[in-house]
Order: structure tokens, then sequence, then C-alpha cells
């Protein structure tokens, strides 16, 4: 690629709204496999020792990038167990798929991306599961004005994201899978026992079989599981991996911390939130979450799940509102006004639930408190 080429090429990952992970940390990819002596499974990027730093985080390597010698920090990119990750790094070196299954919001896809962006350096083949995929989303499609014209041959076949995952020996991953009907989920059965897709269509031909490297990581909201339910033949082809609610609050503010600042720099906020602020914003989602406060007073609690996910949403929500409707500062009665977008989905009901939190627990701490009191001022803006 020419100089000019590639500048070109950058520029244009520098306008889209979110790069892939392996796009947008690159340099830690680059300083983990120069320093990486461990050996690596068949057509890996990282050794599985070098994928759990990255996404696990470790002290700042020195490594040459861009021509540049230099010292890379590796940053945390899954908050949560250590051994659940490891658990899934394992089962990607085997025969066996990865399934991750949780609540919403708990970084099931965060960490399919960075597993793939980390073993593959190619996040973005993705199928994305819902009612309306189809075999041929699964397994592969026909370019039809072609096909009338030509008939079908090698060169007008559409290969799906499956398909290009095998031919290079990469990782597929299947988003939300049990949101697919029980026939198409079970075209993941050949694929995940023959590794290979057969193409009936093309005389002679006899498909394409997987490299060595292709694995699926699947991913499944406990919410859904009663929605299809995977077959028993295609469970047996997968290590299941639970992803909980983050239990520890220390460890949440400081995913809210750190994944806010990231998308607040990415709007081109000039400001981020304070600490008092992250603390409030995690105490409200945690107590309101399992219904009870810190003080032991029991709480109703939505029907909604109010996950870490959604927490970084407000902040994000709250950071732009005060960018471009207030003074910049983000207060907490501007984190209570948006919070109600996240509190209440499915039932209008669910405000009672913030009624109550803020008569038996918010109001009571707003005696002492200045950030309490603008909650609570806040919420009832919104309150009425």
């Amino acid at each position: 690629m020419s100089k000019k080429s590639q500048a070109t090429a950058e520029a244009e990952i520098d306008e889209v709204l979110r790069r892939p992970a392996e796009q947008e940390y690159a340099a830690e990819l680059e300083a983990l496999r120069q320093n990486d002596q461990d050996p690596r499974p068949s057509n890996w990027q990282l050794s599985p020792r070098a994928v759990l730093a990255y996404v696990l985080g470790r002290k700042p390597l020195k490594a040459k990038i861009a021509g540049k010698s230099t010292e890379v920090a590796i940053r945390r990119k899954f908050f949560g167990d250590d051994t659940l990750v490891e658990r899934a790094i394992v089962t990607l070196a085997s025969e066996r798929a990865l399934l991750l299954v949780g609540e919403p919001g708990t970084g099931k896809s965060w960490l399919s991306e960075h597993l793939a962006a980390a073993i593959c350096g190619n996040s973005t083949l993705v199928i994305q599961g819902t009612a309306g995929t189809t075999e041929e989303h699964i397994k592969y499609s026909w370019n039809i004005a072609r096909v009338i014209a030509e008939g079908p041959r090698a060169e007008n076949l559409i290969p799906s994201p499956s398909m290009v995952a095998m031919q290079r020996g990469a990782l597929l991953r299947f988003e939300e899978i049990t949101r697919c009907v029980p026939d198409v989920q079970d075209a993941l059965v050949s694929l995940l026992s023959d590794k290979r897709i057969a193409i009936p269509e093309l005389p002679g031909d006899s498909g394409v079989a997987a490299r060595p490297g292709f694995n699926i990581i699947a991913t499944a909201n406990s919410r859904d599981q009663g929605v299809n339910q995977l077959s028993a033949a295609l469970k047996r082809r997968f290590n299941y991996v639970h992803i909980p609610l983050i239990a520890d609050k220390a460890t949440e503010m400081e995913v809210v911390r750190e994944r806010s600042a990231q998308l607040i720099a990415q709007y081109n906020i000039p400001k981020t939130l304070d600490t008092p602020i992250i603390e409030l914003l995690t105490t409200v989602f945690r107590e309101i979450r399992l219904g009870r406060s810190e003080e032991g007073v029991s709480l109703k609690s939505p029907s909604t799940t109010l996950s870490t996910a959604e927490a970084i949403g407000v902040a994000l929500d709250a950071a732009l509102h005060a960018r471009y409707f207030g003074n910049g500062e983000v207060g907490a009665g501007t984190l209570a006004r948006h919070l109600i977008g996240s509190l209440v989905k499915e039932d209008l009901a669910d405000l009672a639930s913030l009624k109550e939190y803020v008569t038996l627990v918010a109001k009571k701490r707003a005696d002492g408190a200045k950030h309490w009191r603008e909650f609570v001022q806040g919420a009832q803006t919104v309150l009425g």
C-alpha cells in the first residue's frame, strides 16, 4: 500500500463512529505480539497467556510502534472473574465452541469482541441473531442476477461470515443466538461437528472446510433462555460460561469510570464525571437493582435490568446534556433526569421503583449531602 493510500485509509478509520477493537487497541495488540514468547494455537495471533493479558490488562510493555520505541500500557477490558476469561480462552483453543450467557448489559458482546480481536485479529465476522435470521445468513447465499445469467458458479456465491471465518481459520461471533428459531440454530450443528459447509448447487464441489483456528463465540441473554432453547445436540457442542452482574461496588465504579471516560472522549466532551457523581450513579443502580439499600431498606425492583452498561449510558447522556444544555459540569440532578430512560423500558409502573427509592433512601441522604439533594431535585422534575 502506498503512503498516500495508507494515509487515506487511516483518515477514513478516524472518521467512523466506532472502530473495531483490533483497530482501537492496535498498539496494545502489537506490543503483546512483540513480547509474546509462549506457544500459540494454530492460526492464533497471540498465545493464550497474551490474550488473557490483553483482556485483563497488565504492566506496560516496551515495543516498537510505527517505527518508534515506546512503552505501551495494556488496559483492562473486562472487569469480572478472571477465571471466567481463562475458561473462555481455553474453550476457544479446543474443539468446542463458546457460549457466553448472562443478564443484558453484563459485557458478553464486549468480551466476545475483544477475544476475537486478540485471537484472530478480526472481530467483525459477526452474525446478529434475530427472528429473521435464516440459514443463508449462517451458510451462504447467491447473487441471483448472476445465477440467472450464468448459473450457479463459485464466483457467484456470496459467503456468510461463517464461511469467511472457516476459510481464514478465524473466529465467528454469533450474537443473541437464542433469538434465532430452532431450525436456523440447527444449521450450526454441522459447522461445529463437521467443520465444513457443503455447497450442493456446485456439481462435484466438496464445499468449504474450516482451517485450523476456526471456532464460534456465541452470546445469549439469560432472560431470553426460554425464547428459543438450543437443541440438545447444539448444547453439547458449546461450552457455557456464565457472566454474572458485577458483585463488587468498587469494581463496578471502575467500569463506569473507565468506559464513560472513553465514550466522553469519543464525543469530544471536555469534562469527565467526578468521582462523587460516579459513586452516586453506581450506588443508585446497585441499590435499585438489588432491591435493598446500603442501610438495609427493602426496595421494589423494576422489571428491567439496571446493568452496568445502562449506568454507562446514563453517564454519557448526562455528560452530553451538560455539554450542550448546561455549563459542562455533570451534576447529580442531570443523572436523575436521564435515569428514567434506563429504568422505564417495559412497564410505566416501574416509575414506582424510582419514586419509592427517592422517598425511602435518597431524601434521607439529601439532608447532609449536596449531591443527593441535587439527585432528589432532579428526580422530582421527572416524577412530577
